[in-house]
């Protein structure tokens, strides 16, 4: 598809850098959905392919779907805004959700639509093939890279090159599960030690001369069991990044495990294989593939960066008055990037929902402000806004501000991020999705945000054990689950604390149960007792990650001093006494654990 065809809604737009679609699976799609609806298709079969498509089931229901739109890298471009915006009011429910992979997801369509869907994506270059299913998924790539001053080097040529190289590649079309790669700017802005591949960029002087490469982590990623992955060496050469992800994905199909789904995943393998042996045959396996396949085999990294131009705009009347509002903004939302005179906004949503209109007012800013003339979505259900002077903030804030996309606090623990929960997922069992925007509410409303002390810390919660919602490494972490007083069944939530994955990865240790109506009760109630326990240098998270290592010396020591104190917010009352503790946000009939089958390995 030519590059005026892409761009052809708004021709001052900057046109998308890679077409990822391809216009016949759409029509492929509505033809096996035809199969299926008249019985020629069976069940599993059609289960596999759907996913493979991109296409996720629905909670408790066969006629709607999820579809989730893969952005490579983050990059989303004005046009693909808007296409998606007017997607979700035809086939969805009027918004779209972001996710923490730096997908964008439109629920709740009817399955018959979702070619329709596929269709649409396809004239703006975007795709959601392979987005579900046992392939590799979206290539992530931190929305700091190119402008975070801990770099070595820009990773995003060389995930958009990766995910060019495996998407619809049949090396990847039946693993034993899906598979996940993660690219980062620096472990402080990513989570390269959490997925099944994890690439930082690193450099070496030889003979005079800096020479590019990366350090790669394997065997990671979070779960039902989750585990931190490992250094493969101390140094991987540019060109032997390909290689060494064809070897990993080789050894993944060949050994892991296809008869058991629930450990399945590649960090199964590595643990009971034991890293040094898997290590060995991850470089055994290189040597094959660099051996049989270099000659034909390459990663096609474009060199060419972005071209960065400041957007010239007709000046706005209204004189130069600061927005009430903007320094709080400000101060939560703007990241200081390493072009001088220049910041990225992060804009803050309600557990990753954005609406249609919001969506196109998204496209405008980044036409109006951006000097990249595009967007990045990022890791914890935001919008990454980069290139944006200076000058241009104030104005930018009031734009913002106008159609509800300037709440504060997108850069701290006041915005939490909760995944689709029982709003649409088959597994949940709590509605993480609205506790995630309950607890955001309120952390505004107290002005949590403008806490420096606070600043660092995440709040980070999952529906069920199977941490879509980052659970594990979070500094507060929960997953939903549901306990009972006889008969009656009240939603809970198991509370870990101390994860994170900013420099020196590590997983949460699960504390206590809590009930659902007391999550928040319960997050102040910590924060009370660091502001009584700090010492002056002290963050929470650097108070909790003490703790949680047996070095702290105050009052509170350990996680059985923190279940000691908070033990009495976990005791539930009488239905009589509070019906309301009997029922989970968003829902006012009582309790009920009610699950479907899920659809991660089928």
């Amino acid at each position: 598809m030519s590059a005026s065809k892409l761009n052809q809604a708004r021709p001052d737009s900057k046109s998308p850098s890679v077409n990822w679609a391809k216009i016949e699976e759409a029509d492929n799609f509505a033809k096996t959905v035809k199969l299926y609806r008249q019985g020629k298709y069976d069940e599993d079969s059609f289960r596999r392919f759907r996913l493979q498509h991109g296409a996720y089931g629905t909670r408790m229901t066969n006629d709607y779907a999820m579809v989730r739109i893969k952005i490579p890298a983050g990059k989303i471009y004005p046009t693909q805004l808007e296409k998606i915006a007017q997607l979700s009011e035809a086939f969805s429910i009027g918004s779209a959700h972001f996710s923490t992979r730096e997908n964008i997801q439109l629920h709740w369509v009817v399955l018959e639509d979702v070619s329709e869907i596929m269709r649409g994506l396809a004239e703006v270059g975007l795709t959601s093939r392979e987005a579900c299913g046992n392939t590799v998924r979206n290539v992530m790539c931190s929305p700091l890279s190119g402008v975070c001053a801990e770099e070595k080097f820009d990773a995003t040529p060389y995930a958009i090159a990766t995910a060019k190289f495996l998407l619809r590649n049949p090396m990847n079309q039946n693993l034993p599960r899906k598979f996940k790669f993660n690219f980062s700017c620096c472990e402080k802005h990513g989570m390269v030690r959490m997925c099944d591949v994890g690439v930082l960029p690193e450099t070496r002087e030889i003979e005079g001369k800096q020479e590019k490469g990366f350090k790669i982590f394997l065997g990671g990623g979070l779960g039902n069991k989750s585990f931190v992955g490992y250094q493969l060496e101390e140094f991987t050469p540019e060109e032997d990044l390909l290689y060494t992800s064809i070897a990993v994905l080789r050894i993944f199909d060949r050994m892991g495990d296809r008869k058991n789904m629930a450990r399945n995943r590649m960090r199964y393998l590595v643990n009971e294989m034991g890293w040094e042996k898997f290590q060995n045959l991850v470089l055994k396996e290189r040597a094959v593939v660099r051996a049989t396949q270099s000659v034909i085999v390459k990663l096609d990294v474009d060199p060419i960066p972005e071209e960065i131009k400041k957007p010239i705009r007709i000046s706005e009347s209204g004189g130069n008055s600061v927005p009430d509002g903007y320094a709080r903004w400000y101060k939560t939302n703007t990241f200081n990037q390493k072009q001088d005179g220049y910041q990225s906004v992060f804009i803050a949503l309600e557990a990753g929902d954005i609406t249609a209109n919001q969506l196109r007012e998204i496209a405008k800013i980044i036409r109006d402000y951006s000097a990249e003339g595009m967007a990045r979505n990022g890791f914890s259900q935001d919008i990454a806004i980069r290139w944006i002077h200076e000058d241009d903030l104030p104005k930018m804030y009031s734009q913002l501000l106008q159609v509800g996309l300037a709440k504060s606090g997108s850069l701290t623990m006041a915005s939490p991020i909760g995944c689709s929960g029982t709003t649409s997922c088959n597994l949940a069992l709590t509605n993480s999705h609205r506790l995630a925007k309950e607890i955001q509410r309120k952390f505004l409303e107290l002005k949590l945000d403008e806490e420096d002390d606070l600043r660092d810390s995440t709040i980070k919660i999952s529906g069920c054990p199977n941490s879509c919602g980052q659970h594990g490494i979070a500094t507060i972490g929960f997953f939903g689950g549901g306990s009972r007083v006889g008969k009656d069944m009240y939603p809970t939530y198991l509370m870990s604390l101390g994860g994170r994955s900013d420099g020196e990865t590590m997983l949460g240790i699960n504390c206590l149960r809590i009930p659902a109506k007391k999550v928040i009760p319960t997050i102040l109630k910590i924060i009370e007792l660091f502001k009584q326990n700090k010492k002056d240098a002290d963050t929470l998270s650097s108070w909790i990650h003490r703790i949680v290592n047996g070095s702290e010396d105050s009052d509170i020591k350990s996680i059985n001093d923190f279940k000691q104190i908070l033990s009495p917010l976990t005791v539930p009352p009488t239905k009589d006494e509070d019906s309301d503790f009997y029922t989970d946000y968003g829902n006012d009939s009582s309790y009920h654990t009610k699950t479907g089958k899920g659809e991660c390995a089928a």
